[in-house]
């Protein structure tokens, strides 16, 4: 089970390090205790939280994962796997955005994915269409 420290949860559910304090004494967010002694917030805790208060810039600034051409890079938090004989289907919540991808059962074996755990995922297309919301004219 992945585990995050207060300051990195804090960044994933886009609040501050005392929002995260004043959600667990109040009972909302579970925080467990490290091997140090440090409190430590479980991944599995942060999906189910993570739509409250989402802001994907903290948190693509906060974890940096890797230098890529791609530069539609969405960090963020894998939500589900779902796993069949040749394939996986990965979900990842990054800010407000559902992220799924379609990858090999051994890829995502190989990676080891699971719920709570920290990912990002990478889009590199040559179309990218602009949508506008319903009843706004141009």
């Amino acid at each position: 089970m992945t585990s995050f420290r207060i300051s990195e949860a804090a960044a994933l559910l886009g609040v501050s390090d005392d929002t995260v304090r004043r959600w667990a004494e109040a009972g909302r967010l579970q925080l467990e205790r490290g091997p140090n002694g440090m409190r430590l917030v479980a991944g599995s805790e942060l999906v189910r939280l993570l739509g409250d208060e989402p802001d994907g810039g903290a948190l693509a600034q906060a974890f940096p994962l890797a230098r890529a051409s791609t530069r539609n890079r969405f960090v963020g938090l894998v939500t589900a796997v779902r796993r069949d004989g040749v394939m996986a289907q990965v979900e990842l919540r990054a800010g407000p955005f559902r992220i799924v991808s379609l990858m090999s059962r051994e890829a995502a074996d190989e990676l080891g994915l699971e719920p709570g755990m920290l990912a990002a995922a990478s889009a590199k297309a040559t179309v990218v269409s602009i949508e506008l919301p319903g009843g706004v004219d141009g």
